[in-house]
């Protein structure tokens, strides 16, 4: 789930009180190019009772474009880690300059001022862009604006700059975080996963509010074939009715031997770095 330290519309220490509200015990964090809210909502989940995982949800470079990568049980303040989200953090704000110009060029008046205000402290991307021209009236909402003007091959749309999933996968597994790629729906096939596993990815995303319960059941089948991590989530940002193929939050949940298997590769792995 995400916070006001990304995209999302709650500070992190509200989504966690809002999965306590929901009785969950166990969340974790995974904001764009980010750790900047785990702190906070780390202290708020031991007054709530939840666990907050730390996570961060990376963007890579696919066959097909982009593919969002989630990592968990990632350290805090790791220099080599700050500064990798640290460059990608800037090359967002140079993004979004880019597609504020499109958008004057297309004779809009919004400006980077207005988005770096939307986005706070927060790392700043699309749809932050999409609320600025929300508020300013150009569109009737979020997904009016990725449809007309951000998604891709629209008007808007400036692609990112991305690392390789060899490059995030290699430094999430020396700091003994776990990766899981993100919500495939389709590409997630035995070949393209079997790729993805060669290159370091640990599990995939099997439950997500794009995965039907046939689609979640044929990538489960496919984990277990490749050895590969089960993960799931609901991919909450907020109760906006603007945001899209996002759960309600606490409507889908994991068996907690999921996270067991995932915490276990952690364990290994710190094990292993530290008798290094």
């Amino acid at each position: 789930m995400h916070s006001t330290a990304s995209d999302g519309v709650c500070p992190p220490s509200e989504v966690v009180r809002r999965a306590a509200m929901q009785r969950l015990t166990v969340i974790a964090l995974t904001d764009h190019d980010t750790l900047a809210g785990i702190r906070e909502a780390a202290g708020e989940g031991v007054r709530q009772g939840v666990r907050v995982i730390a996570g961060c949800e990376f963007s890579v470079a696919a066959p097909w474009g982009e593919m969002h990568l989630l990592a968990y049980f990632l350290p805090s303040n790791e220099p080599r880690l700050e500064a990798f989200l640290a460059d990608k953090r800037g090359k967002r704000v140079v993004r979004a300059q880019h597609m504020v110009d499109r958008l004057r060029g297309l004779g809009l008046p919004v400006s980077l001022d207005e988005v770096e205000s939307e986005a706070g402290t927060g790392a700043v991307g699309r749809p932050h862009v999409a609320r600025v021209l929300v508020r300013g009236g150009h569109v009737a909402d979020v997904p009016e604006a990725f449809s007309r003007f951000l998604g891709s091959r629209r008007p808007a749309f400036v692609p990112k700059e991305l690392p390789s999933v060899n490059e995030v996968t290699a430094l999430v597994r020396s700091l003994g975080g776990v990766t899981s790629a993100a919500h495939l729906v389709s590409r997630a096939t035995r070949r393209g996963l079997a790729s993805l596993s060669a290159r370091g990815v640990d599990g995939v995303e099997v439950r997500h509010p794009l995965h039907d319960v046939r689609r979640a059941t044929e990538i489960e089948h496919l984990t277990g074939d490749l050895g590969m991590m089960r993960t799931g989530g609901t991919d909450w940002h907020g109760d906006s009715t603007d945001e899209r193929n996002r759960a309600p939050l606490g409507s889908i949940t994991i068996p907690e031997q999921w996270l067991n298997d995932i915490e276990q590769l952690h364990q290994q792995r710190i094990t292993v770095e530290e008798a290094g």
